[in-house]
């Protein structure tokens, strides 16, 4: 018997900051899940390793905007992400975590072992820091304008709208994305990794690799002609794997040091102490999934630390895809311009397969692609419904009509069917081996076109009556076609695959059991069902006002203002305060006339907001009101104050009022 062949796959550790989105799902889950679903029906012996990114920048911003501690956030979202996986189908042996004990201890000595080897280069270095906030700046923590594209909000490590990798000094007019204050520069020690002068190691490791795809060596060619520049390995920051040597207090590891040893800690965690078979066994396939804004990092840096450390296997292969757009559009998180999946998951309960087809057959595998909701269902409609469904519906109803739910019998005579289907099987086989996932599924939808042919052209409806022997036969290699149907489209559509053996009455069966004689004359199936069904207007017309609403109602969110010092707050005197009198202004649609007693005196100030309270609904209210606001005249009378209210996007005002009936005078502070 021959050995199996090992492989260790991997997708990209996704940041515990929010929930997943169909970007993330066309970027590398889905192709990775088809690829390893695929390994495991062929009988190969194989890893498939994730988790979260629980480190670096993105969780201190989300936790800073939050008022919450990094901690809170990630184990939200780690345990969000993790049940929306697993609901959609994404086969992970294991979804492991970065803020874990083993990983910070597995990377504290990845480090060290590079450390004692004399790899980083420890040198002081002039970084920016924001004054305001007392705190040096990250990659993450710095925006400015992208030397390449001239896009303005590019951030200190890689510009997101051309994908050009940058230094915080890059960026032409930088400012803190903390303060959004210009920062200054200021001395700090960190540790190097010379990628200047490791840059042959990498170059030799990629001269062979002429079978990867052109979009990921197109890019490290790029890097690696413009020549590597040594780049901290550390980071002053309170949240991440502190660096484990002395005089490091205030540092933890770069984020993009920590996270790829993630999948040697998750390897850990999965297998215990045979975990260097699968890293340290030159006969593994390790391949990298991810997004093409990981390129650098998976394909230059990991490997880099990997070959200084000496005793790891390097990633075979790293099938990068480009990114998906929504509507026409960028997916933005921060608009709200996303289809997310825990929202997909509720909307269409039980219809995973339905999204995972639409991505896989517009997957981002060499440029950027679109989804649409129109394209989601006619896709649906026309493609699954209509093809897939309408078929194996057909099979189960002929088999019902003429022999009673009972695999008739049959010569066996099918052979030039069978080399159509094996043909087609090679095809997906072959696709698939070169993360051709698109073609892949669209071999997978012929095998059912040939079913539907071969019925179409055998008729077997009009023949029964002369001929029961020939129907027999056609409906005995149409249930077959159908288990091989089954077990081909398992990668791709794990959900719809399980439907069919249901109705089949058959256990799931692997990629060698593929036959023209899986299922036994005799054998009883399943009454017919609907493996789809029609997805009709209204529901993708919701949709899409839906999606349009949530990004109308951010982007009508009103700026924040420029950033003042704490001294500019301290001069401000707001007090609590009584509304005593009432009255409109004439000729004003806009003016109430107030008295108000603030306290320490009654004044007059007339506010704008008559088209949301009348002078009775006013009356006797308590207020917050600015009192220290220099007097103006207005419609013939000086108003000496200000009340506060809240204006949403719509331009409606409400009242800022106490919860509690507070002394007229109090100081709001």
């Amino acid at each position: 018997m021959s050995k199996r062949k090992k492989h260790l796959v991997t997708s990209a550790l996704i940041y515990a900051n929010g929930p997943i989105h169909i970007g993330h799902l066309a970027g590398c889950y889905i192709p990775s899940d088809i690829y390893v679903r695929y390994l495991r029906s062929i009988g190969d012996d194989v890893k498939f390793i994730s988790g979260t990114d629980e480190h670096g920048v993105p969780i201190t911003i989300k936790a800073r905007n939050e008022k919450k501690k990094p901690k809170e956030v990630v184990d939200y979202y780690y345990s969000q992400i993790k049940k929306d996986f697993e609901e959609f189908g994404i086969s992970f042996d294991i979804f492991s975590r970065t803020s874990n004990e083993l990983h910070h201890k597995t990377s504290s000595e990845f480090f060290k072992e590079l450390h004692n080897n004399s790899v980083f280069v420890e040198k002081e270095s002039s970084q920016y820091y924001d004054e305001a906030e007392n705190q040096f700046l990250s990659d993450r923590y710095i925006k400015g304008e992208c030397p390449s594209c001239s896009y303005e909000a590019a951030y200190g490590d890689q510009c997101e709208k051309c994908g050009s990798s940058l230094s915080p000094s890059d960026l032409k007019n930088p400012v803190s994305t903390l303060s959004n204050n210009k920062p200054i520069m200021k001395k700090t020690k960190n540790w190097y990794l010379p990628m200047d002068k490791l840059q042959g190691k990498i170059e030799n490791y990629l001269e062979d690799k002429s079978n990867w795809k052109s979009n990921v060596i197109g890019q490290c060619n790029s890097w690696l002609k413009e020549g590597l520049k040594p780049r901290a390995m550390t980071r002053d920051l309170d949240w991440g794997v502190k660096v484990p040597v002395e005089n490091a207090e205030g540092k933890v590891l770069y984020v993009w040091f920590d996270a790829p040893i993630g999948y040697i800690t998750a390897t850990k965690e999965l297998i215990g102490d045979n975990w260097e078979d699968y890293w340290k066994d030159k006969d593994t396939n390790l391949v990298h999934f991810i997004g093409k804004d990981n390129i650098v990092f998976h394909c230059i840096i990991f490997p880099m630390m990997l070959i200084e450390h000496g005793e790891f296997i390097l990633p075979k292969n790293v099938p990068a895809n480009e990114f998906m757009n929504l509507e026409g559009e960028k997916i933005s998180t921060s608009r709200n311009w996303a289809v997310w999946l825990n929202e997909y998951l509720n909307d269409f309960p039980g219809m995973q397969d339905e999204l995972r087809y639409c991505l896989i057959t517009n997957l981002p595998e060499s440029k950027d692609s679109d989804f649409t909701w129109r394209d989601f269902q006619a896709k649906n409609n026309n493609e699954l419904v209509s093809i897939v469904g309408n078929y194996v519906n057909r099979v189960f109803v002929l088999t019902e009509k003429f022999f009673n739910r009972k695999v008739p019998i049959s010569s066996g005579k099918n052979e030039t069917l069978i080399k159509e289907l094996g043909s087609l099987k090679i095809s997906i086989e072959n696709s698939v081996s070169n993360f051709k996932f698109r073609e892949a599924m669209s071999y997978v939808i012929d095998v059912a076109r040939l079913g539907n042919k071969y019925l179409t052209d055998n008729e077997p409806w009009k023949k029964y009556k002369d001929n029961p022997k020939f129907v027999s036969e056609v409906i005995y290699n149409s249930i077959q076609v159908v288990a091989n149907l089954a077990i081909l489209c398992h990668p791709f559509l794990p959900h719809t695959s399980n439907k069919i053996f249901e109705l089949l009455n058959i256990k799931r069966l692997d990629w060698k059991s593929f036959s023209g004689n899986i299922v036994s004359s005799g054998h009883e199936i399943n009454d017919s069902t609907h493996i789809f069904s029609r997805i009709e207007d209204s529901v993708i017309d919701n949709q899409i006002e839906k999606l349009n609403k949530s990004k109308q109602k951010n982007d009508n969110i009103m700026p924040q203002k420029k950033v003042i010092e704490f001294d500019d707050f301290s001069k401000v005197d707001i007090r609590i305060g009584t509304v005593i009198e009432a009255e409109k202004v004439p000729k004003s649609n806009k003016l109430l006339k107030l008295k108000v007693n603030t306290g320490i005196d009654e004044r007059i100030i007339l506010s704008g907001i008559s088209k949301f309270y009348s002078p009775e609904q006013i009356m006797n209210k308590k207020v917050m009101v600015l009192i220290n606001l220099k007097a103006r005249k207005m419609m013939g009378y000086e108003s000496e104050g200000m009340l506060l209210l809240a204006e949403d996007s719509d331009g409606n005002l409400s009242l800022m009022q106490p919860d509690s009936n507070i002394t007229d005078g109090s100081i709001v502070a």
